[in-house]
């Protein structure tokens, strides 16, 4: 893997073995846990600007998952890459660093699924939520998932051309940034840990495990943290929203919203996807702002 400058992603990062397999994961600063969950095809690296900042107050956690950022890269016979996979690698990680009960969640992209996974088997654990383009629920009726996805979900095509190519995680850094595009430098750190054939599994894995239709095997998990989003409803919670996002569009958000109904809800114009490289100075201001405005009450409360 090509080496990520110092100036990007300044951390010395910690592994854990999870089944034979190591799982690297940030875990910097001090003060109650703030939780940051990844999706695809990004990684840690998508949170390093929030870590910078929030270190200073908080433990920032930041896992890879398997097959992702500086993580192991297993082969199909030695990982199954699925969604319950994602979530009980999330609790074992969360369990093993004995994090209390005053955490901060904060999820985008697949993190949602896989973050409120987690969450709504650990509800006395999570006491505010950080929510970016992401999803905990089924696809809205009104959504159809882009043609992108469906190539590399259905077909063999499509899978080959994320696997020889890096298709798809070299594609997002052109088209999840709209308000300001991601230097040379930042695709390729964006892009380094998917170097190889072999490395690019999680980036296809995660697109063919995206659920449609009941016989999905991630669709039952949907199911299960859709029906208990309702006990996180009342959370203090934050959502950061890019509108011009071309998967996670507005009846996502939408629907965070008739679930969240007190949440905080900040929208961008003209931000995509990768809200947190587009929108990152205001993003920077408005999460310790939200954290500063909703403490975290005593142990004795």
């Amino acid at each position: 893997m090509r080496s990520i400058s110092n100036e990007f992603y300044p951390f010395d990062g910690k592994f854990i073995d999870l089944n034979g397999h190591q799982m690297h994961y940030l875990d910097e600063g001090d003060g109650d846990p703030v939780l940051m969950v990844h999706g695809n095809p990004t990684w840690s690296f998508y949170y390093r600007n929030l870590v910078s900042q929030l270190r200073q107050s908080c433990r920032t956690i930041v896992p890879d998952h398997i097959g992702c950022g500086l993580s192991d890269k297993p082969n199909d016979s030695q990982y199954d890459y699925t969604l319950r996979s994602r979530v009980d690698d999330l609790c074992r990680l969360v369990d093993s660093l004995d994090l209390g009960d005053r955490i901060t969640l904060v999820v985008h992209d697949w993190g949602g699924l896989i973050g409120m996974g987690w969450a709504v088997r650990n509800l006395d654990r999570v006491k505010r939520l950080v929510v970016f383009n992401t999803a905990a629920f089924h696809l809205p009726s009104e959504i159809t998932v882009p043609w992108q996805l469906r190539l590399v979900r259905n077909s063999g095509l499509g899978v080959f051309l994320v696997r020889r190519f890096n298709a798809f995680a070299r594609g997002a850094t052109w088209m999840a940034c709209t308000r300001k595009k991601l230097s040379r430098e930042l695709k390729d750190a964006y892009c380094a840990p998917y170097d190889s054939w072999e490395n690019r599994i999680a980036t296809a894995r995660f697109v063919q495990d995206i659920p449609l239709d009941p016989d999905d095997p991630a669709f039952s998990v949907v199911t299960e943290v859709s029906d208990r989003l309702p006990f996180l409803a009342k959370l203090p919670t934050l959502i950061c929203w890019g509108m011009k996002d071309f998967v996670f569009d507005h009846h996502f958000l939408d629907e965070w919203c008739r679930r969240f109904t007190d949440a905080e809800v900040h929208r961008f114009s003209d931000c995509g996807h990768y809200i947190l490289e587009d929108a990152s100075e205001e993003i920077g201001r408005l999460v310790p702002d939200f954290l500063d405005r909703n403490p975290i009450g005593s142990a004795a409360d």
